[in-house]
């Protein structure tokens, strides 16, 4: 007889006993005979500290029993006593994390009185800071966690919060000596006020320069640096168009509000290369996350100049291409007053052609195809003024070949220039999940023109190496953008390095590659080979299924994204042995390992699943908010629908996880596997049991239809009785 639906089996930790397993009567009575049960709740024994109700499936709580405790923690934060005030704050830092406890705290007001005690209420404990130091700096720090906690919810806006207040936790970000947790909060803070409120930027834009944030990022703490990174990267991204343009040369770096520092950004990424990325200490995930951003937003200043189209009127413009023409043949320039217009003219058609532009009579035509845009002029006019010897040997060498051979300056800068950009992808906004730095890029104020540099000459050497006329232009843009993509692989710490590897992959090396690469995904397309593919595709299929299920059952640490840039919040879900329970649970910190499933709290039956959705068709992607309108975010988020409009919501840490979950999800449901990934692995998995299938046909050709049967011999003199 199964047991009445009202019966649960708890495992209850009592302080001062023993856990112990216990059925609980979710209706009627309390195991302890308590008075005013209605007044306790259950709570998670774990790290979460997190209370179980009806939201978590557990009808044994009740709200009004959190709200009470959220009531008592709301009085004692008023304490006179100074160490009341600091235990109400600690227990108030640890259930902010809690939503139903939040809920109810924020009810009450509870923002509202914290940032009253930011603003004023820390004022009055400044004059035991001194003799009062660790507990000062404990009452603050233990103030803005549970602040960061309960706005990370996004259940309060951020538009509500005064000057006052951001002045208060700028001015903490400001002090050269401050307690590491509360600089860490305030960091936090400002990032989030930055990301979430168009106002707030412009106020704490003001209020923070460059100077201000140098120390922090010369320290030796790597989260501190990390949040100095992130707020950086959430004031550029939010600045303005406008803003976006300013003389550097008019003023002063380090006294700047960062709402005019745009530009410098340059700058900043030289300083993060000498704090960060040369320090002894290795680069974790959150750091390569922000250093990723701080390298997309400084290509991405490019993309004006990228989009402008050039004015064949305008004369600032075209006294560029005129400088080019000047550097390149200066020994053969005449006065623009000497000889006739038409002299004049052949003479600039001459050198225009010598240039390599396709309009050899009005080149800056040449520069109206966008992208690239006027970003190729700059990088060629860059190329001719700091690099002017091999500008000119280039031109030059050129010049000197027949037409047909000669590889054009002008065309191949801006077909290089575009697809630079592409490889870069220049205007695109950073991804939330990836890490991919390129350390390089970090060492040099004008990076992007040095790369550029140095791919125009791999070009010119390739070009030499195909032995290339004009119809193979294409050919060589193809070698040239494997041979820069190969090179990147490997992630050059310098210029240097990346211009040593790029002398490695020669053209000839690049036909070995690819010689290599083609031998090793060969595929054979005759008829009795697709049928034997045919035949063994159902039972790859099948152990992709299983592999896909085996991942589910070790599970998957998530992040939670909220609405701040820094996703340091972790929850695990896994699937049962049996395949038929999908557990998961908050999590701390991210695991070293696999969670056990009893550690974690929740459970959905797969039995219950009614559907998965993808992309921007999952809830959490229809809200607006900073991080929703992400193109990356939306490629890894997914949904498993339940019961009626429940649902859970994922966030995939990357493209992997994503499609093998998507993947896993759908193998639950019966439905078919179509991510990108299982195609991929069903192409591996195929090609290596072809061959160990054909082992005995290596190397011999394969008849697309059945040998002829031979005639009958003459004779059958050679057979013999073997008894």
């Amino acid at each position: 007889m199964p047991p009445p639906a009202d019966i649960v089996k708890v495992a209850i930790e009592w302080p001062g006993a023993f856990p112990k397993l216990m059925e609980i009567d979710q209706q009627h009575t309390s195991p302890w005979n308590l008075p005013n049960p209605e007044t306790f709740a259950l709570q998670n024994a774990d790290s979460t500290n997190f209370y179980i109700t009806e939201k978590v499936k557990c009808k044994s709580s009740k709200r009004s029993c959190i709200a009470q405790m959220a009531q008592q923690l709301h009085e004692r934060i008023q304490s006179s006593s100074m160490d009341m005030k600091l235990d109400a704050l600690k227990d108030l830092a640890n259930s902010s994390r809690d939503i139903t406890f939040a809920q109810e705290f924020i009810n009450l007001d509870g923002i509202s009185l914290l940032t009253q005690m930011v603003e004023s209420g820390t004022e009055r404990y400044q004059k035991l800071q001194k003799i009062m130091k660790p507990c000062f700096g404990d009452l603050l720090s233990f103030t803005l966690t549970a602040f960061v906690e309960l706005m990370d919810h996004g259940i309060v806006s951020w538009d509500t919060f005064s000057v006052a207040f951001i002045k208060k936790i700028a001015s903490y970000v400001c002090k050269s000596a401050m307690d590491t947790a509360v600089l860490q909060r305030s960091l936090a803070i400002l990032e989030s006020m930055v990301l979430n409120s168009q106002d707030l930027y412009q106020k704490v834009a003001q209020e923070i320069t460059i100077g201000q944030l140098i120390p922090h990022l010369q320290g030796t703490d790597q989260d501190i640096q990390t949040y100095t990174v992130a707020v950086i990267n959430a004031l550029f991204l939010k600045a303005p168009e406008e803003k976006r343009q300013f003389d550097e040369d008019n003023v002063n770096i380090l006294d700047c509000p960062l709402t005019f520092n745009v530009i410098h950004l340059p700058k900043i990424l030289f300083l993060v290369f000498q704090n960060v990325i040369r320090s002894n200490k290795p680069i974790n995930d959150e750091m390569a996350h922000q250093l990723y951003v701080l390298q997309v937003l400084t290509f991405n200043l490019l993309e004006d100049r990228m989009m402008t189209k050039m004015d064949p009127q305008d004369q600032a413009q075209r006294d560029i291409i005129f400088e080019l023409r000047r550097i390149a043949f200066d020994v053969e320039c005449e006065s623009n007053n000497s000889g006739s217009f038409e002299k004049r003219k052949s003479m600039y058609t001459r050198d225009y052609k010598k240039l390599g532009f396709i309009n050899h009579v009005n080149p800056a035509v040449d520069f109206t195809q966008i992208p690239p845009g006027m970003l190729a002029l700059d990088n060629m006019l860059y190329f001719a003024r700091h690099h002017q010897d091999a500008y000119i040997r280039i031109v030059l060498e050129n010049s000197s070949r027949e037409d047909k051979h000669e590889c054009p300056f002008g065309r191949s800068s801006i077909e290089l220039t575009k697809m630079l950009c592409e490889i870069l992808k220049v205007g695109e906004l950073p991804s939330e999940n990836c890490h991919d730095f390129h350390p390089m890029f970090f060492t040099h104020d004008r990076s992007f023109e040095e790369f550029f540099c140095i791919c125009i000459q791999l070009l010119n050497k390739t070009w030499k190496e195909m032995r290339a006329t004009s119809e193979d232009f294409n050919k060589v843009m193809q070698v040239v953008k494997e041979q820069i993509t190969r090179a990147l692989t490997i992630k050059p710490n310098s210029l240097d390095q990346f211009k040593s590897r790029l002398q490695n992959l020669s053209y000839t090396e690049i036909l070995k590659l690819r010689q290599s690469e083609r031998m090793n995904q060969e595929d054979f397309q005759s008829r009795p080979i697709l049928e034997l593919r045919e035949k063994i595709q159902p039972e790859i299929m099948e152990l992709i299924k299983q592999q896909r299920l085996n991942r589910l059952c070790e599970g998957t640490c998530f992040r939670k994204i909220s609405s701040r840039r820094r996703q340091d919040k972790f929850w695990y879900c896994r699937l049962s042995p049996n395949h038929k329970v999908l557990h998961y649970g908050d999590l701390e910190e991210s695991p070293q390992g696999e969670v056990p499933h009893d550690s974690l709290q929740d459970k959905l039956p797969v039995a219950d699943i009614k559907a998965v959705v993808t992309g921007k068709d999952c809830p959490h992607m229809k809200e607006k908010g900073a991080l929703k309108q992400n193109k990356e975010l939306l490629e890894l988020a997914f949904s498993v629908l339940y019961e009626s409009d429940e649902y859970l919501n994922f966030i995939a840490p990357d493209k992997h996880e994503y499609c093998v979950w998507t993947d896993g999800l759908n193998a639950l449901l019966g439905k078919e596997m179509t991510s990108e990934f299982t195609r991929s692995d069903m192409d591996t998995l195929l090609n290596m049991e072809m061959k160990l299938r054909l082992l005995d046909l290596e190397n011999i050709q394969i008849p697309e239809v059945p040998p002829p049967i031979p005639k009958e011999p003459s004779n059958y003199d050679f057979v013999y009785d073997c008894n």
